[in-house]
């Protein structure tokens, strides 16, 4: 019975704890914009020619021949 009585009490324990805390915590209103947010558009189009030189050196013909005899 005490093994029993227990086993509720420490299933429950949780359940009571986040009842009771929800109407406490309540989200506060963003005043401030971040100063972290936003991006430059030099990035994206640094971005933009990083990928297209990665596509041109993957596509590009390389048809050098080995140096090995």
């Amino acid at each position: 019975m005490a093994t029993a009585a227990t086993a509720l009490a420490l299933v429950s324990a949780p359940v009571a704890a986040t009842a009771a805390g929800a109407d406490q915590r309540a989200a506060a209103p963003a005043t401030e914009t971040s100063e972290m947010g936003g991006g430059s558009p030099i990035l994206a189009v640094l971005a933009a020619v990083l990928v297209g030189v990665g596509i041109y050196i993957a596509v590009d013909g390389d048809d050098d021949d080995p140096i090995s005899v």
